[in-house]
């Protein structure tokens, strides 16, 4: 399962990067593979119970950090039907056939 999280505070200046930082320190520690992008961080993850334990951790460490407002958008992709990962994904629209 592949997700894409984007965990940012309303109300805290317009330099957010202490929050995700700690954020993606949150991400580090889990184990999980994840790559962070210029809008979002996108993560593999087992299954829905350890992405929303994931969520609920960089919730935490925002509210840690002081953030009192919180938006959180999220997108899971559950493909069933093969094995996905970021870098397959990635590669399914970058690697050319020749």
């Amino acid at each position: 399962m592949i997700a894409q999280i984007s965990v940012y505070p309303i109300g805290e200046g317009t330099s957010l990067g202490r929050f995700v930082r700690k954020g993606v320190a949150v991400i580090e520690n889990s184990g999980y593979t994840y790559e962070v992008g210029g809008m979002s961080t996108s993560v593999e993850v087992p299954d829905l119970d350890s992405l929303f334990r994931l969520v609920k951790e960089i919730h935490s460490a925002h509210v840690a950090e002081g953030a009192r407002r919180i938006v959180i958008d999220l997108k899971v992709d559950d493909r069933r039907d093969k094995e996905a990962t970021i870098a397959s994904k990635k590669g399914s629209v970058t690697d050319r056939a020749s």
